[in-house]
């Protein structure tokens, strides 16, 4: 499931998206206020972000500029205004797309899905789990502050398990997908290395966990927040 972050002042026009978002399987985070959005994306997975320009305590300019400092993701500026300066500042801040107030919810959803295919063609190679981030290109697990150092087979366990999270992984499957089709051990060194993860990890149980299915293979789960 995709986690959108919402940031508007104006009730019905949350009302609106989250109908429209929800009933296209988006995960709504809601927020009145940049302050307030900004809490959101601290303890919760935000996958893009729609944010008005007009509102209270932090804009949607100075948002946008927040989040491009801080986080890798789509964002799309709302605003009832349809003056060429607004789209440049806006530009300039980091949003990928921009649209005017009044809008059609149709368009909006179009949009949010065309910033979701424009970026998953760079970020396949990141994956995030709340506090860890795995950077598949350059081989890196980190909480934001420190990268954990992995054997490559842990890496590349944690990284297939972490890529479809919820989806059940048979012990057979992850042997040929991270092992290779030619690999002739046994199916323990999964086992040992699921161990070996869950070890590293033990203190991000908050944001993740990997779960054995008695008898069938293994899966990620990643917290709701």
């Amino acid at each position: 499931m995709n986690h959108l972050l919402l940031a508007d002042d104006d009730p019905s026009i949350r009302a609106l998206v989250r109908y429209v978002m929800t009933r296209e399987g988006f995960s709504v985070h809601e927020a009145q206020d940049g302050g307030e959005a900004v809490k959101v994306m601290k303890h919760s997975q935000i996958d893009i972000a729609i944010i008005d320009v007009m509102m209270p305590r932090m804009d949607g300019f100075e948002l946008c500029e927040y989040i491009r400092q801080h986080y890798d993701i789509p964002i799309i500026l709302l605003t009832a205004k349809d003056q060429l300066s607004d789209k440049e500042q806006g530009y300039q801040r980091g949003t990928d797309d921009y649209v005017t107030k009044p809008f059609e919810p149709e368009e909006l959803l179009y949009r949010v899905k065309a910033l979701f295919r424009r970026y998953n063609r760079v970020a396949n190679d990141i994956i995030r789990m709340h506090r860890i981030t795995i950077d598949r290109k350059n081989v890196e697990v980190s909480d934001g502050q420190s990268v954990f150092l992995l054997p490559m087979k842990e890496f590349e366990l944690l990284a297939q398990l972490a890529q479809y999270p919820g989806r059940l992984f048979s012990r057979d499957e992850l042997i040929r997908l991270v092992w290779g089709p030619d690999y002739e051990g046994d199916d323990n060194t999964v086992i040992v290395h699921i161990n070996r993860l869950r070890q590293r990890f033990a203190d991000y149980s908050d944001d993740f966990m990997i779960q054995t299915v008695r008898g069938i293979g293994y899966k990620i789960v990643v917290r709701e927040k």
